[in-house]
């Protein structure tokens, strides 16, 4: 808050002020549950070897990708959100929703973000879900020069990053929405991402700019 009055208002303010204001008027930051586990790993695959080992920084866009998926509630059944996010700049690169678990899914995913960001040579990092250790997941990331990378089993260190997006998710939008059909529920996914998300969701690792905001930035000191 204090930062949206500072860029966008030009309200120079201090930060014990915002806080007492937002308390007086009742105003509090959401809290968090956790997310039900989604994946689970095919003892039979050979998972992709860790080409992240952590250390999930990159000083330039479409490097490093990390990817995971989630459920959504419905009055008409869960939905699943795959996604993939820009680990440099915390944008969605990539994301499908669907009624099912299979493969198809995270390729959707997948292949909005290859079509989107045109990527050169990025590691797509995730965890060692079945789908994720497939054959078609595997073959499509070889044809397009994406390079896989998992995390070992259980691990939340390799999450977290996956996990605070959906963290926001929760808090910002499904607390404080019920969806009586998936299509409504689809619609909130999709504008939240592409109309709040990424364009102007600040965060506090990114300077206080967006996802967007913050890829401008980077372009204009790249063409400088």
């Amino acid at each position: 808050m204090h930062a949206e009055l500072a860029d966008d208002y030009s309200i120079r303010v201090g930060r014990k002020r915002v806080a007492r204001l937002m308390r007086a008027a009742g105003f509090r930051g959401a809290t968090l549950r956790r997310f039900v586990v989604t994946t689970q790993p095919d003892p039979k695959a050979e998972p992709a070897i860790d080409l992240v080992e952590r250390q999930f920084y990159t000083d330039g866009p479409d490097r490093l990708w990390v990817a995971d998926i989630t459920y959504i509630p419905t009055w008409a059944g869960f939905l699943y959100l795959a996604i993939v996010l820009d680990v440099y700049s915390r944008r969605i690169v990539g994301w499908a929703m669907e009624t099912h678990l299979r493969t198809e899914l995270i390729l959707s995913a997948l292949n909005m973000a290859i079509t989107r960001r045109q990527p050169q040579a990025v590691i797509h990092h995730s965890d060692r879900g079945c789908q994720y250790t497939s054959y078609a997941f595997g073959k499509r990331c070889r044809e397009a020069g994406v390079m896989p990378s998992m995390g070992s089993v259980g691990d939340a260190y390799d999450n977290a990053m996956a996990e605070s997006f959906f963290a926001s998710l929760e808090r910002e939008l499904l607390n404080r929405r019920h969806f009586k059909s998936q299509a409504e529920a689809k619609m909130a996914i999709f504008d939240w991402i592409e109309g709040w998300y990424n364009p102007h969701r600040r965060h506090s690792s990114l300077g206080y700019r967006s996802p967007v905001n913050y890829e401008r930035v980077h372009a204009a000191r790249r063409a400088a």
